[in-house]
């Protein structure tokens, strides 16, 4: 079946899907707070979900292509579940978030199956790829038609990847109790395993493919392969809940890794960002013989989870994510607070403890999410710490500059 088929067949029409601000049930904030993230992009009047421009344009997609999809939403006259957010239309037809942005990307795949140029051919499936993944985000759990959209933002990765700058090979984890997990490992074009590799812990609101342009323009050209799987409760990892436990999947890929040819299992290093960094923290302390370093961005490792001021801070859509992770569908704010608490790395025991994993942390001032003091309680952890401060503007020059600080201090460590 065609890739334009399979959307086709996907989204065909078949009852009144759940719009996805409402799959939390939780109380509402009368005022939403007005956020700027440089990695979570920011609260727009009249949207629910956060716009994150930079991230987007950073993975590759046209800023006027996300202004036009934004511009078909907003006028768009269908019912809505609040008339005052632009992203809530019921159904999945003109105006809905996940149709709009969908259709989008099958004008990339249309291209793709056109085109015989193969670099051409690849980066109009990571175009689609792209996005198919912001049609789904962000990613909550029970949300069909995003849940859709995940295979198709997969399947274009898995055609967009190899004809790209590096060669894309498709694992298979298997998970004790059962079942199994299927990761990307990214090779730089002709590099001959094994190979120096960053294992990837991704944010809870993005799919495993949204890292491509790490790997591409920081990580493959120092020679260094990039591997990827999604966080719990996400993507090809979604049968899985977020637990306290944060860092069980990634554990197993670590653990697997000398079986696997291509990686040199004693030169890994994890790259962490927000939630992400809980992970690769995490693993600092619980699997420091197999790792050689751990990066984090943004961290969200204790004071969001423990502090109910700062999570309130923080827009719905954000805490609708952990609650989605958590399972917590209909738990009240004070209920989702007392549960947080408990993946904190320091109410768990661990950071403020000695670590000898080197760990690096870069952080934005005023960042609602993760404050200068998260960064400084992780490297100040860590037997070889490094503080990163990112100034805010121009945020995308900054966040090109922070990266390709933080891919250098991987590759030292690395060697």
């Amino acid at each position: 079946m065609s890739q334009v088929n399979l959307s086709e067949e996907l989204f065909k029409p078949r009852f009144k899907h759940p719009e996805t601000s409402t799959l939390i049930r939780r109380a509402r904030h009368h005022s939403a707070p007005n956020i700027q993230s440089a990695l979570d992009g920011k609260t727009v009047p009249h949207w629910y979900r956060m716009v994150n421009r930079l991230m987007w344009i950073w993975r590759g997609v046209d800023p006027r292509e996300i202004l036009d999809v934004q511009a078909r939403i907003a006028c768009c006259k269908e019912e809505r579940t609040n008339d005052e957010l632009f992203d809530t239309v019921v159904g999945y037809r003109g105006g809905n978030w996940i149709y709009e942005w969908s259709k989008q990307a099958m004008m990339w795949q249309q291209k793709a199956n056109q085109e015989s140029d193969p670099t051409k051919v690849g980066k109009h499936w990571l175009q689609a790829a792209n996005l198919y993944s912001i049609a789904a985000y962000p990613h909550l759990k029970g949300d069909a038609l995003a849940e859709q959209a995940q295979v198709l933002a997969n399947r274009a990765f898995e055609e967009a990847a190899p004809r790209l700058s590096g060669d894309l090979r498709e694992l298979e984890f298997s998970i004790s109790g059962g079942g199994s997990i299927t990761g990307f490992l990214h090779m730089p074009k002709g590099a001959e395993g094994p190979l120096p590799t960053v294992l990837m812990c991704g944010g809870l609101d993005a799919l495993q493919s949204d890292y491509y342009s790490l790997f591409e323009n920081y990580l493959a050209p120092q020679g260094i392969a990039m591997l990827t799987i999604d966080m719990p409760s996400v993507g090809y990892s979604s049968k899985w809940k977020l637990t306290q436990d944060s860092s069980h999947l990634h554990q197993h890929v670590l653990k697997a890794l000398p079986n696997i040819p291509w990686v040199d299992h004693n030169r890994v290093a994890a790259f962490g960002f927000r939630f992400g960094a809980n992970v690769a923290v995490r693993l600092a302390y619980l699997e420091a013989p197999r790792l050689k370093a751990v990066a984090c961005l943004g961290p969200v490792v204790h004071s969001l989870l423990s502090d109910p001021e700062r999570q309130a801070q923080v827009p719905e859509m954000y805490i609708d994510v952990l609650a989605s992770r958590l399972g917590m569908f209909d738990a009240t704010d004070a209920a989702l607070s007392v549960e947080l608490n408990r993946y904190s790395l320091k109410t768990q025991g661990l950071l403020g403890r000695r670590c000898p994993t080197p760990m690096l942390s870069g952080f934005w001032a005023n960042d609602p999410f993760s404050p200068e003091e998260e960064s400084r309680l992780i490297t100040s952890s860590s037997a070889d710490g490094k503080l990163l401060s990112i100034p805010f503007n121009p945020v995308y020059k900054n966040f090109d500059n922070g990266l390709r600080e933080i891919t250098g201090w991987i590759k030292q460590r690395l060697r």
